[in-house]
């Protein structure tokens, strides 16, 4: 007769769970914007250190700024001729209109200067726009950072000619607060109970690339209000803090998103469930200590738990270790898990 197999066991609780699913996200900044030049010349300058963090107003390339200088002193020598010119016309219209009084000059010569002098005035509000408009330009040749994040790589050398409002010279990603996008099928949606949003999803988690929970826990801040027909998904989109700047975009994470009606489930450590052609099962220990597979249907994972939705009930003593020693039918010597981990902690270092 074989002996009996020292095997630990738990003893399966129902606990009371919101309804949650895990899903393959993609996180982005929260702003990212493509760096152009408003003026077109040659590329003096660059003013930042690829991959860096910039400050809002930070700037980061120098455009050649001479020809918009020579631009702006034109204008203003055009301004400067133009007030001439109304400082003339506005004598005129005075003196002509005391000639007028005296009866010296008709009333349409008067007309005639005061129209000239409305001319001359006009013409003046325009070149001061043209010289506030030289400013501008001159202003634009020093590019700056629109807002503050992550700068990218630089697209052109100095000594480059880029074109105004088309030349891409550089991205820039605002990395706090970091978004995560994803997205669920139309059968996982309705396992919620419906159409999520930021109103019944109670939580969303980070699972980082390397196993790790994100500290800082996440907000809905967009969901599609249909199912994508192509896909057959509903898109969502969570917002995180990334004030350390952990979290870079591009990166590939999982998202745990709570919402729903709570139910009725198991937890059991991940060791306990197997697999097998037929599907996942756990051992479970009988009374005459005999133990049989118990096929069970699995949700997901909770720290270092497995969510059984079913197959599991009240009482079963369910096998947590020496499992690659069982085989339905074996007699086993059960210890309940509990009462090792007390006996472990008393045994003297």
């Amino acid at each position: 007769m074989n002996p009996a197999i020292a095997v630990t066991f738990m003893v399966a609780e129902p606990v009371n769970m919101p309804m949650s699913l895990e899903t393959i996200a993609q996180t982005e900044g929260a702003k990212e914007i493509e760096v152009r030049p408003r003026v077109g010349g040659i590329i003096l300058q660059r003013l930042y250190n690829e991959g860096a963090a910039v400050e809002a107003g930070q700037p980061l390339f120098l455009i050649d700024p001479e020809p918009f200088q020579n631009a702006l002193n034109e204008t203003r020598a055009v301004l400067l001729e133009q007030e001439v010119r109304v400082l003339r016309a506005r004598s005129d219209e005075n003196r002509q209109r005391q000639l007028l009084a005296e009866n010296f000059v008709s009333q349409r010569a008067h007309e005639l200067t005061t129209t000239d002098l409305a001319i001359e005035e006009a013409a003046l509000q325009a070149a001061k726009v043209r010289v506030q408009q030289a400013q501008l330009n001159l202003s634009y040749t020093t590019v700056k950072a629109p807002v503050g994040g992550v700068t990218g790589r630089s697209q052109f050398s100095e000594g480059a000619l880029v074109s105004a409002n088309s030349s891409l010279l550089t991205t820039l990603a605002q990395l706090s607060p970091i978004w995560v996008r994803f997205s669920f099928s139309d059968n996982e949606v309705a396992r919620f109970g419906g159409h999520l949003n930021e109103k019944n999803v109670r939580s969303v988690r980070m699972i980082l690339p390397d196993g790790s929970e994100y500290q800082q826990e996440g907000k809905i801040n967009f969901a599609a209000s249909k199912i994508d027909p192509l896909l057959g998904t509903q898109q969502l989109r969570a917002t995180f803090d990334n004030i350390d700047q952990r979290i870079l975009p591009g990166q590939f994470v999982r998202v745990r998103v709570i919402a729903g009606e709570s139910e009725i489930v198991f937890r059991v450590p991940q060791v306990a469930v197997l697999s097998s052609d037929f599907g996942r099962f756990v051992y479970v220990i009988d009374e005459q200590n005999t133990v049989t597979q118990r096929p069970v249907t699995a949700g997901d994972w909770i720290g270092k738990d497995w969510i059984i939705l079913d197959g599991l009930n009240r009482g079963d003593r369910v096998v947590v270790d020496n499992l690659i020693k069982l085989s339905p039918g074996k007699i086993v010597e059960p210890q309940l898990r509990d009462a090792v981990s007390s006996s472990s902690d008393n045994v003297p270092s």
